[in-house]
């Protein structure tokens, strides 16, 4: 009995660690993503005002920092977060875990840090990416995000796009084409940040966990610069 147990234990502890490290990579990336956010925020050719004002939520993929970072067959790992309240009207909240996947952007990277940045435009979008994995251009329509203080310079296609997609690399900060990635929750890393398992949209549309000490700046950041969404309340219903 008490080999047993000693042996029970053992294992107990070995694994600790490892929960311990999972638990920090998904800190680290949190913070990474309210890093990245503020930095592309000071730009002063960035996401147009009005667009972030009409997004429902945002996707924030920070560059993998001590890696060489090559999108195109490959994936990248970060956070969404999306207004609350039933019709995306209320103060920014609780982020899930995000993963993309697949595709290419059209030309490779390289050893190139890149960063991504994705604004969900309507609430089918936001729900679509909270259930499943979704295929860019495809299950949902996506285009890249115009840039500047207004959206003056938007189509037709970008106008209705479901998502606006943007890409900093090599120090520039564009629109890019995301068509044919894909963006799913990342519900393994979910655990590991809120220390119990939890879908997606329980995080997100119905507010089940506190924001992560983690997350606090990427909220913040966007309670502060986009505190209302401006968009039609009719197509939020």
């Amino acid at each position: 009995m008490n080999k047993a147990f000693s042996a029970f234990l053992a294992i107990v502890l070995s694994a600790l660690p490892l929960a311990s490290l999972a638990a920090n990579k998904e800190t680290d990336r949190l913070e990474n993503c309210g890093m990245v956010l503020d930095e592309i925020l000071r730009i002063p050719d960035n996401i147009p005002q009005d667009l972030l004002d009409k997004a429902e939520c945002v996707i924030v993929i920070p560059s993998v920092l001590k890696a060489a970072f090559v999108f195109g067959g490959d994936y990248g790992r970060g956070a969404m977060t999306c207004r609350s309240g039933e019709h995306f009207t209320g103060k920014w909240g609780a982020p899930t875990m995000i993963a993309l996947e697949g595709g290419s952007v059209g030309f490779q990277l390289g050893g190139q840090a890149t960063d991504f940045v994705i604004l969900v435009m309507n609430p089918r979008g936001a729900n679509a990416i909270l259930s499943s994995k979704v295929k860019l251009g495809a299950d949902a329509s996506a285009a890249a995000g115009p840039k500047g203080r207004n959206a003056e310079a938007a189509t037709d296609v970008t106008l209705r796009a479901e998502m606006l997609t943007y890409s900093r690399a090599r120090g520039l900060f564009a629109g890019v084409s995301l068509e044919g990635s894909t963006l799913r929750p990342d519900n393994k890393a979910n655990e590991n940040v809120y220390h119990k398992k939890m879908d997606a949209i329980d995080i997100v549309r119905k507010g089940g966990v506190p924001i992560p000490p983690a997350a606090q700046k990427m909220i913040s950041l966007l309670d502060q610069h986009s505190p209302k969404n401006t968009s039609d309340p009719k197509s939020l219903k």
